[in-house]
């Protein structure tokens, strides 16, 4: 009993951090009808087809009916005929088809079954990354939206205070020469905002470009705080695992090849052939019908493809247990990325805090005439860098977190192919 609650009780904050992140994410159907339409997927489910398509020819035979026809013309000399020649349409016709051995039919069968389920699984992982890559374009989108906030905001405060100071000079109460160097800051704003909406404009165009079944908000969302992981790493570790498309895809491809080189072996024995055979001689006064069996014997070919194919199986299966290896690592990078961007984060925030804190001081200062004005803009070129740093690590944050996800499949997954889990 203990063991359920506490598994429902991790169900239930999954999801719920499941749907936290939706909030500054594309509706859940767009995403998955932007991912279905991407061009990787579509290849994916081609391949799904032709792979099911090669199952069926596999279970249909490797063997076709042959039929041979041969006309003939004979002449007999000698013959009790006016010119002693006597001459005859002659014809023999024979239909043949090889016949898979015992056993070959099963082998064959379940290759194609190995086959297709390969195939439904990299449809899978190509869903899988194609929901990645949407991840990045968006989390990059609003990353370069928030620089560009702020980029926007320093111009347009350092705008307002170049004028202030400008009526202040003609007045007589401020120094041109604060006025050149608020009007030389105010510059290098300018070029830092016009950068910061370049950037986004290419990330929003690389978006919509990528994936235009999602149209884009008239406001951009604004990322929340990051949340931490609200349940043991080792959970989404072997989440991640567990659910791996490739792992999966790389088994079914080495079940497979195994299949094919016992098929192989098989073969070392060919399949005879069965037939019948028909003719007609001198003009029809002679006809015929029978049986006809064909044997091949095999030879040094056949062995070495069978050996062949057993070395590829054990190729693959190495690749598996490969790849599986593989996954598990990146499996703990990817949770542990997430807590560290979130540790990152949390000093980015603590730096904003503390920076924000000094400008105040600092600009306080300078209205006091305690400090000049090169301190005061140093002090404002501190507490911009610390906004955009710490906007930066949160989206950071967000991004490892919903890789997580994403790669757990409990985001953008319509429906888990591995076996032996729940849908999601």
């Amino acid at each position: 009993m203990n063991r359920l609650v506490r598994r429902i009780t991790c169900m239930s904050l999954l999801l719920a951090g499941s749907a936290a992140a939706q909030d500054f994410l594309p509706p859940a159907d767009r995403a998955h009808a932007a991912i279905a339409a991407h061009a990787q997927v579509e290849a994916a489910q081609a391949r799904v087809d032709e792979a099911r398509e090669n199952a069926h020819a596999l279970a249909a035979s490797p063997h076709d009916i042959s039929l041979s026809i041969a006309p003939l013309r004979r002449t007999v000399r000698d013959a009790p005929t006016a010119d002693g020649r006597a001459r005859y349409g002659e014809w023999n016709a024979q239909l043949t088809r090889a016949i898979r051995l015992p056993g070959k039919a099963a082998l064959d069968r379940e290759a194609g079954a190995h086959g297709l389920a390969a195939a439904e699984l990299l449809q899978g992982d190509a869903e899988h990354q194609t929901a990645l890559t949407l991840l990045d374009d968006w989390i990059d989108w609003l990353r370069a939206d928030a620089a560009a906030r702020v980029a926007q905001a320093r111009r347009q405060s350092l705008q307002r205070e170049q004028a202030a100071l400008a009526r202040r000079v003609e007045l007589g109460d401020a120094a041109q020469r604060e006025l050149e160097q608020i009007a030389a800051e105010s510059a290098v704003a300018e070029a830092q905002a016009r950068q910061a909406q370049a950037e986004l404009d290419a990330s929003r165009l690389r978006l919509t470009a990528d994936f235009a079944q999602i149209p884009l908000p008239e406001r951009t969302p604004l990322l929340p705080e990051p949340q931490a992981l609200d349940v043991a790493p080792q959970v989404w570790i072997d989440r991640i695992i567990e659910r791996s498309h490739e792992i999966r895809a790389a088994e079914e491809l080495a079940a497979q090849q195994q299949v094919l080189a016992q098929r192989a072996n098989a073969d070392r024995l060919p399949d005879p052939s069965i037939g019948i055979q028909t003719f007609s001689e001198r003009g029809g006064m002679e006809r015929g019908i029978g049986l006809v069996f064909e044997i091949p014997f095999g030879g040094a070919r056949r062995s070495a493809q069978a050996r062949a194919a057993s070395a590829s199986a054990d190729a693959l299966t190495a690749q598996a247990r490969g790849m599986r290896r593989e996954v598990a690592r990146d499996a703990r990078l990817r949770v542990a990325q997430v807590q560290s961007t979130l540790a990152v984060w949390q000093a980015a925030q603590q730096a904003r805090e503390a920076n924000a804190r000094s400008f105040a001081r600092q600009k306080r200062a300078y209205e006091l005439g305690e400090i000049d004005l090169a301190q005061r803009l140093q002090a404002e070129r501190l507490d911009a860098g610390a906004t955009l740093d710490e906007l930066r690590k949160r989206a950071d944050a967000h991004e490892a977190y919903l890789r997580m996800l994403i790669d757990s499949h409990e985001l953008w997954h319509e429906r888990d192919d591995t076996e032996g889990h729940a849908q999601h």
